[in-house]
């Protein structure tokens, strides 16, 4: 239920997030169509106002469109420099950003690299005088530049929008797939209980009633692997407490158990400290992970060659490596063995290594990787583990 609700909050979330971006659009494009239109506004009172000046032909009523044309500009940034150029009047530059004790200078400089990109108006003062002229430096106003840079801004709200739906989408997908994984396991672990308490009892039965039988304790051994088994798909899902234990008897455990079930071909070999080390594990768990590389490694050699079981210390971590004598993994597959699903395997459902992979990380907090990978020399798999 929690999963359900979680994946429909996202979905909300991801609509509510498109919405957003729909409404600061909309809101974004009105304020620069008001502007445009404000700007267009006060340029048609000043065309206006000079239609009035040449109507009138008074020098009184050109300077006050000067005056007025000076003023009237709030967005465009203009330096007017003369023929030395010494700033004369300048108009919407920051100064912020300017020395106070070297602001003219500074100015002059920022006309200079206008003029550079060819933003300017030369306008002649003595029409006999060459010489004698003012320059009229100019930069794009600030209307324009947020014209410029909306469609790019706008570009990265609905790309990192895209990013982050997707990345959503997989993780609810994942989430599903975790919950499938999760049910199959407990509802397995669920469906097992009541056949093996019913082995269980009838083991008992004729361990009464046949004590000297020298196979009843080995189907015991069975029905107790069965009911190991049974709890360890019980704690798929869950978050089961680790407790401190001993790592080689761990490791022992795995290899007597799979020396029982290989042929006399496959050699297990164990590489362990003379001194324990103890670890927080859940151990029914962490030696289902053994298994599986042993299992795997067996496979991979197709029941001859050797497995080599290596535990030790590496600063603050444990170490755990299983390698074997096999065929070794292509390179291309490297990155996907741990992937659900994937397998090389004629028969199989591609799930041992994705499970070793949630054992190790979400339950211990550790690191499971291929340490290194040789064709027709063999795998060798790492476990690292805080100690």
């Amino acid at each position: 239920m929690q999963w359900t609700d979680r994946i429909r909050q996202v979905k909300i979330l991801l609509v509510v997030m498109a919405i957003l971006i729909a409404v600061a659009s909309l809101v974004v494009s009105n304020i620069l169509t008001r502007d445009l239109y404000e700007e267009e506004h006060k340029k048609m009172e000043i065309w206006a106002e000079a239609m009035h000046t040449l109507s009138t032909n008074d020098e009184n009523s050109g300077m006050n469109l000067v005056l007025k044309v000076i003023e009237d500009n709030t967005t465009i940034p203009v330096v007017v420099m003369d023929n030395n150029g010494e700033v004369q009047v300048f108009r919407n530059i920051d100064m912020k950003e300017l020395n106070s004790s070297d602001s003219l200078q500074a100015i002059a400089q920022i006309g200079q690299r206008m003029k550079a990109k060819g933003r300017s108006i030369r306008i002649g003062i003595d029409d006999e005088r060459d010489s004698d002229y003012i320059e009229v430096c100019y930069d794009d106003s600030l209307i324009l530049k947020r014209l410029a840079v909306y469609p790019y801004v706008q570009l990265g709200v609905v790309l990192l929008f895209v990013v982050i739906a997707i990345f959503a989408l997989l993780t609810s997908k994942r989430a599903e797939q975790n919950k499938v994984w999760v049910g199959l396991s407990k509802e397995t672990a669920h469906q097992l209980g009541t056949p093996i308490s019913s082995l269980m009892a009838w083991t008992e039965m004729l361990r009464e009633a046949y004590p000297d039988d020298t196979l009843i304790p080995e189907m015991d051994k069975d029905v107790k692997r069965l009911q190991l088994i049974a709890d360890r798909f019980s704690k798929i899902g869950s978050l089961p407490e680790p407790v401190p234990v001993s790592l080689n008897e761990v490791m022992n455990h795995v290899v007597d158990y799979m020396s029982r079930r290989v042929s006399n071909k496959v050699q297990l070999v164990t590489v362990f400290p003379p001194d324990d080390i103890i670890v927080p594990l859940n151990a029914s768990l962490f030696e289902w992970v053994i298994e599986n590389l042993c299992k795997n490694a067996v496979d991979a050699m197709e029941g001859e060659g050797k497995i080599t079981l290596f535990t030790g210390m590496e600063m603050d971590r444990v170490v755990v490596e299983v390698a074997d004598t096999g065929k070794g993994i292509k390179k291309k597959d490297v990155k996907n063995v741990f992937r659900p699903g994937f397998t090389t395997k004629q028969r199989g459902w591609g799930l041992g290594l994705s499970l070793a992979k949630r054992i190790v990380e979400e339950y211990h907090h550790g690191r499971i990787y291929v340490k290194s990978t040789e064709a027709g020399r063999g795998t060798t798999f790492r476990i690292e583990l805080m100690k």
